[in-house]
C-alpha cells in the first residue's frame, strides 16, 4: 500500500497508473503536480488524483513514491527542482521512453542520482494523450521494463516492480542502453515513419482525395501518428543515435525492397512479404497469450 503517490504530469501514463493502483487498493492519497492548472483541476475532477499543486516543493511533502511523467525534456528542470527536498528515503520512478537520457536528466539535476530512483519504462499506451485519456486498464497484462543504474538501491528496484505488477503489469528488468536499443527498434521507428509518411503524403497537391480514399491499412499503419508530438520530438532528441542505427538499417532494407519492385521479382516479393507475415503472426500470437495469463 503506498500511502502518499505523488504523479508528476498527470496525462494518459500517469493518470492511467493512478487509476489502476486505485483499482487495486494499492494507494491511499494520489497528489498530481504540474505546471497546469486546468489540467490539474480536471484530473482532480476525474477523481484520478486526490488533491494538486503546481509546486514541486509543495509536492514533496510526505510523499512515499514519486512518478516523473513530464516529457523527456523537462525530466532535468523536474528533477532539479526537487533536488534537496524530494525525502530521503522515498522511492523515485519515471515512465520515459529513453532510459540512458533519462537517468542522465536526473543525476545532473539532483546533482547524483539518488539512491532510490528507478529508471522505468510502461511498454503501453494509446494515440490519444492527456488525462481524460487515461484508465485502469492501461497496463493490465502489459510489460514493464525497470533498468535501474549501478547506484540504484535494489530494494527500491523491486518495490517499484510491485507497484507496477499491482498495476496489473508484467515486470522486466534490463541495462539501460540495451532497452534504448531495443525500444529504437520496436517503438521509436515505427514512430518516426508513421509520422513520416503522413507529412509526406499530406504535402502533395492531392493530399485531400488521398485521404477521402484512405481505407483501414492506412488507419491501422498511421494511428500512432496522432501522438504527442512533443513527447516524440524528445524522444527522437533523446534517443538520437540508437534511431539514427536502426533507421539507416532499415533505409537499407527498403531500398532492397525498392530494387526488387523495380525488377518485378515477383517470386521475391512473396517471400519476402510471407516472411513478414509469419514473424508478425507469431507476434501477435505470443502478445495475445501474454494478455490471457
Amino acid at each position: 500500500m503506498i500511502q502518499r503517490l505523488v504523479i508528476f504530469g498527470v496525462g494518459l501514463i500517469g493518470g492511467s497508473l493512478a487509476l489502476a493502483l486505485r483499482e487495486a487498493g494499492a494507494v491511499g492519497e494520489v497528489v498530481g503536480c504540474s505546471r497546469n492548472p486546468e489540467n490539474l483541476e480536471e484530473a482532480q475532477r476525474l477523481g484520478v488524483i486526490d488533491r494538486w499543486t503546481t509546486d514541486p516543493v509543495e509536492a514533496c511533502r510526505d510523499a512515499e513514491v514519486g512518478v516523473l511523467a513530464v516529457p523527456l525534456g523537462s525530466m532535468q528542470g523536474l528533477a532539479a527542482a526537487l533536488a534537496g527536498h524530494w525525502p530521503k528515503d522515498a522511492l523515485l520512478t519515471d515512465v520515459g521512453s529513453s532510459k540512458q537520457a533519462v537517468i542522465d536528466a536526473v543525476r545532473s539535476g539532483f546533482g547524483q542520482l539518488p539512491r532510490n530512483f528507478v529508471a522505468g519504462h510502461p511498454i503501453a499506451g494509446t494515440e490519444k494523450s492527456g488525462v481524460a485519456a487515461a484508465f485502469p486498464e492501461l497496463f493490465r497484462g502489459r510489460l514493464v521494463i525497470l533498468t535501474p543504474a549501478d547506484e540504484t538501491n535494489p530494494i527500491a528496484a523491486d518495490r517499484i516492480g510491485a507497484m507496477w505488477r499491482a498495476a496489473g503489469a508484467r515486470v522486466e528488468f534490463m541495462t539501460p542502453g540495451h532497452h534504448d536499443h531495443v525500444l529504437a527498434a520496436t517503438s521509436h521507428l515505427p514512430h518516426v515513419l508513421a509520422f513520416a509518411l503522413v507529412e509526406s503524403l499530406a504535402r502533395l497537391s492531392e493530399s485531400d482525395e488521398i485521404f477521402h480514399y484512405a481505407a483501414g491499412g492506412f488507419r491501422d499503419f498511421t494511428r500512432i501518428a496522432s501522438s504527442d508530438p512533443v513527447v516524440w520530438r524528445d524522444i527522437c532528441v533523446a534517443n538520437r543515435d540508437a534511431i539514427l542505427e536502426v533507421l539507416e538499417r532499415f533505409q537499407r532494407d527498403l531500398d532492397s525492397l525498392r530494387e526488387v519492385i523495380v525488377r518485378g521479382d515477383a517470386r521475391n516479393l512473396e517471400a519476402r512479404f510471407a516472411f513478414a507475415k509469419q514473424a508478425r503472426d507469431r507476434f501477435s500470437e505470443n502478445m495475445q497469450v501474454q494478455l490471457d495469463q
